[in-house]
């Protein structure tokens, strides 16, 4: 569509501006006066408040309540177009207009301002020296020094014994439940407002999942569900084999309550850590409570190895026998001898490289998405009907991902109509996980409630949006954010 296409005269009405504006690719009309001179840009937001106001479609442009046009002279330079983006983070778009305030082109801020990604990988210079070194020594195979360094590094972030690096976090979870002992017919029980990883090994072993619903402040597995269930289970004599608490987002669960529970119970419970790497729970690392831990380092994490995972725990143990299943099960002969079934779960000598970088920088990157976070509540607060995940007592969350809530009772739009008003601004975003109970795969399994009247977690999915939260996020991009979120708010009063 050319630019003379988008342009409207001065007896335009809404019903003209509507039809101009269904065939833009941006969506902006210029009004301009007889004598071609622009006198404003007409937006879907502006036909909206028109309407709502008592216009009708047979309603002048020209009536509209006047709203300046955000205008540079020809010739404008790259810098300051990206300056005028920077000042206005709600404006999609830019009329570039000639000496007489004719325009002559509408410059779109996708073009000098690229789409803000929900969690980048943020990379920095230690980890190219560490990939050097394995290819300078050839150490491309699975082992080598790289990952030996690197387990031994993470066994000391998690407060650990023994870390064992993998090619996955999801490799990591089903090594927890092989060690321990799960079979077929065991029922284990697991976060039901998580990602499907959390899940899935449980039915790489054909064992039963349990869902347990969160509570309302942490969003974590609530600790409530988890005793009544337990209780019921115990009675009829149906205990679970293993519990699985996730970290959602990277705010730890109420793990003094939980393990309260489970050890009550004579119940081991494995940590699902994917998304907690450097968050704290009651002064020790989040993943150094249960009596397995699972990490993440893929490449939205707190920090990645393009993809990878790992297992902790201080059972030596436990670790070595997950290390021998991560290996095909090779036992210890002069020849290839196996005698159960196993993985290829190694993490390679190449991606360990990278993983010791990125942990040299771990502290820097919580300490920058906790910064995003507290931007974000800082300036969020105040706006009518939205709301912040909590931290439990005593624990201090990495906040990989900010996520907030619409009070459906005061922002009268889903989160899905925010989540698309963003894209419309260059700004991913996320829905909060669907929870397990209410996909496909998992219509078969029980889920335990946190009371009888709520379900927390398919209210938080329904409800939740997650916000761009890159560690390499810079705080012109956050505003771009805020402010579109706050727009968002007010078109909804």
């Amino acid at each position: 569509m050319t630019l003379e296409k988008q342009i409207i005269g001065p007896n335009a009405t809404i019903r003209d501006a509507l039809s101009t504006l269904n065939a833009a690719a941006i969506k902006l009309c210029l009004a301009v006066d007889a004598s071609g001179k622009l006198t404003r840009t007409v937006s879907d937001g502006d036909i909206r408040r028109a309407l709502l106001s008592q216009g009708t479609m047979a309603t002048l442009i020209s009536s509209l309540p006047k709203r300046p046009p955000l205008t540079i002279r020809q010739p404008a330079t790259d810098a300051a177009l990206q300056d005028l983006f920077n000042a206005h983070p709600d404006v999609n778009a830019i009329v570039m207009i000639d000496d007489n305030c004719r325009p002559i082109d509408l410059v779109s801020r996708e073009k000098y301002q690229p789409n803000l990604l929900l969690s980048p990988p943020h990379i920095g210079l230690a980890e190219i020296g560490y990939v050097q070194q394995a290819f300078d020594d050839n150490w491309i195979a699975p082992a080598g020094p790289n990952l030996e360094a690197f387990e031994r590094a993470l066994a000391q972030v998690s407060g650990r014994n023994a870390a064992l690096a993998l090619s996955s976090g999801t490799a990591a979870l089903h090594l927890a439940l092989r060690v321990i002992g799960i079979s077929p017919n065991d029922r284990v029980y697991v976060s039901d407002l998580t990602f499907a990883a959390s899940l899935q090994p449980i039915l790489y072993e054909r064992a039963v999942p349990v869902l347990i619903d969160s509570e309302p402040t942490t969003w974590n597995m609530s600790p409530v569900a988890l005793a009544r269930r337990l209780e019921k289970d115990s009675r009829d004599g149906t205990l679970p084999k293993a519990i699985i608490v996730v970290h959602l987002y990277g705010q730890s669960a109420d793990m003094a309550s939980l393990l309260a529970i489970s050890n009550q119970y004579k119940i081991p419970l494995i940590e699902d850590a994917a998304e907690s790497l450097g968050a704290t729970c009651q002064g020790a690392p989040s993943g150094s409570h249960g009596l397995l831990a699972a990490y993440s380092f893929n490449g939205n994490k707190i920090i990645t190895t393009s993809g990878g995972g790992a297992l902790v725990s201080d059972s030596v143990d436990l670790i070595q026998y997950a290390r021998k299943l991560s290996t095909q099960g090779r036992e210890t002969a002069e020849h290839y001898q196996h005698s159960e079934v196993a993985y290829n779960y190694r993490m390679s000598n190449v991606l360990a490289g990278i993983g010791l970088g990125q942990l040299e920088l771990l502290a820097d990157r919580v300490n920058k998405r906790r910064l995003i976070f507290q931007r974000y509540r800082d300036a969020l607060s105040n706006t009518s009907g939205i709301s912040f995940q909590a931290d439990p007592t005593n624990s201090v969350g990495n906040r990989w991902l900010t996520v907030i809530t619409l009070d459906p009772n005061i922002v009268h739009k889903h989160v899905y109509q925010l989540m698309r008003y963003l894209r419309a601004h260059g700004i991913e975003s996320r829905p909060a996980w669907k929870p397990m109970h209410m996909q496909p795969l998992c219509s078969d399994y029980a889920l335990e409630t946190h009371s009888e009247t709520d379900i927390v977690s398919s209210r938080l999915f329904l409800q939740s949006l997650c916000l761009p939260s890159g560690s390499n996020m810079t705080w012109d991009d956050q505003k771009r954010v805020i402010t579109a979120i706050q727009n968002f708010a007010k078109e909804t009063e």
